[in-house]
């Protein structure tokens, strides 16, 4: 199975060295010429992975129209732009594994229903789970889950993805995995405020506690099912980004938190922070199923700079007690 991975961030190329472990040809499509040119040329990512030699069964290429030659597609657009990138993608009808986690700001789908708006012919499949680009890319120890509802699908797609230190967990809870994707770059921004504030260890371990059980409640509403989201698709994925400055939702929480400006804070940055711009469509999509999610409107709050993260803090502290299961 040739694979195509569309998206030279980070995270795709990163996911092209695991596709490329055993020598198989990868192609890898990137929107910056001087991308292309450092994979092809030198075989780093100086712009998105440097200081990661890249295998040489790795190629790069500009033009969206070379893919058609792949058999498969890991899809690793950035959730906003998923949707343009899926229409110049010559799919034909082949799987698309997508690697995007949020949820699109002008419709409210998740990633797999935008998927099957735009490519209807291709089969769907969600990579997600506790993943930094840079410690995949150097070979070290990482689970993911892979969700398909096609259960040969999936296991092909594992035969041809999983080495040793890249381990694929199937399941058929495709909603799952996306909403415990899209929901833990939120929080981690939240992880990230109290950081930058100094809020202490004892406050992230109740909002990463919290934060889950909003997550839960929302994934229920969708459809999920609640094992799914206390595995790595969900709870591990949010424990690992609500620690690390290696977290890009952590780190804008983190400068928001010390006093920066969100604004300034994002239009800083080369890398996208996914939870910025799932937070106001998450908390439209929880008010619209009636989910009460207090931790996703204060990252809300805090993007709009509707208030201090003092006040915000003080009206989360302020909330009614109740009973830990509600």
């Amino acid at each position: 199975m040739r694979i195509g991975v569309v998206g030279a961030g980070a995270w795709g190329t990163a996911l092209a060295q695991v596709a490329a472990a055993d020598g198989a040809p990868v192609l890898i499509w990137a929107r910056e010429p001087e991308v292309v040119e450092a994979i092809n040329g030198i075989h780093e990512n100086t712009s998105f992975l440097k200081g990661v030699p890249l295998r040489e069964s790795i190629r790069a290429t500009g033009d969206m129209t070379d893919l058609g030659e792949c058999e498969a597609f890991l899809i690793v657009s950035p959730a906003q732009y998923l949707r343009m990138s899926l229409s110049e993608l010559p799919a034909g009808g082949k799987p698309l594994l997508l690697c995007a986690k949020g949820i699109e700001d002008s419709s409210g789908l998740l990633m797999h229903e935008v998927a099957h708006q735009v490519q209807p012919q291709s089969p769907i499949a969600v990579l997600s789970g506790p993943t930094f680009a840079h410690e995949v890319a150097a070979g070290l120890p990482t689970a993911v889950t892979l969700a398909v509802e096609d259960q040969g699908l999936g296991e092909r797609l594992v035969a041809r993805i999983a080495q040793p230190s890249f381990r694929p967990y199937l399941t058929d809870d495709v909603a799952g995995a996306e909403v415990g994707g899209a929901v833990k770059n939120v929080l981690a921004i939240a992880c990230g405020v109290v950081e930058g504030r100094r809020l202490g260890q004892n406050a992230r371990a109740a909002l990463i506690s919290r934060g889950f059980a909003e997550m839960t409640r929302f994934g229920l509403a969708k459809g999920a099912r609640a094992e799914t989201l206390a595995g790595l698709a969900g709870l591990g994925d949010l424990v690992l980004t609500c620690s690390s400055t290696s977290s890009r939702n952590f780190s804008l929480g983190k400068g928001i938190g010390e006093g920066a400006r969100p604004a300034d804070l994002l239009a800083d940055r080369k890398t996208v922070a996914e939870g910025a711009s799932t937070a106001p469509v998450l908390k439209r999509a929880a008010d619209g199923l009636g989910v009460d999610m207090p931790i996703v409107a204060a990252v809300c709050a805090l993007l709009a700079e509707e208030a201090s993260v003092d006040e915000i803090v003080g009206r989360l502290l302020a909330r009614p007690l109740k009973a830990e299961g509600v």
